[in-house]
């Protein structure tokens, strides 16, 4: 069973930045597609953004397009998202998210994962 541990959520002003970290167990990281999503208070849980196995390709929800980057280090096992220029709407708990064999980004529904992790909140004060 793959666990993933997602990192680095907190409090930040708006126009502030965070920086999230999602790291996997297990040998097969390499091989899944990764995600973020987000939920906040009384919404649907939402995609945010995709990367592929190998770091190649990427797929952002519009509102987040400029802003945030998602990136990957597989020899850590690890998924990144970076997040700038913040703001109130950003607030949500952060989840990421894995799909075994993931050849590109464009997987943007949640049934679509294998994998999910516990989440970490964010919240933009104004």
């Amino acid at each position: 069973q793959v666990q993933l541990i997602e990192s680095g959520g907190g409090l930040v002003q708006a126009g502030g930045s965070l920086r999230l970290s999602c790291t996997a167990s297990g040998r097969t990281f390499i091989s899944y597609a990764m995600g973020w999503f987000r939920q906040a208070p009384g919404k649907e849980r939402e995609f945010v953004s995709a990367i592929n196995r190998f770091g190649t390709s990427r797929n952002y929800i519009d509102s987040v397009k400029g802003r945030f980057t998602i990136s990957r280090d597989n020899a850590k096992n690890t998924v990144y998202l970076q997040m700038s220029s913040l703001k109130p709407e950003d607030t949500a708990v952060y989840y990421c998210a894995g799909k075994r064999t993931g050849y590109s980004a464009t997987y943007s529904r949640m049934d679509e994962y294998d994998y999910w992790g516990q989440g970490t909140q964010v919240t933009v004060s104004s």
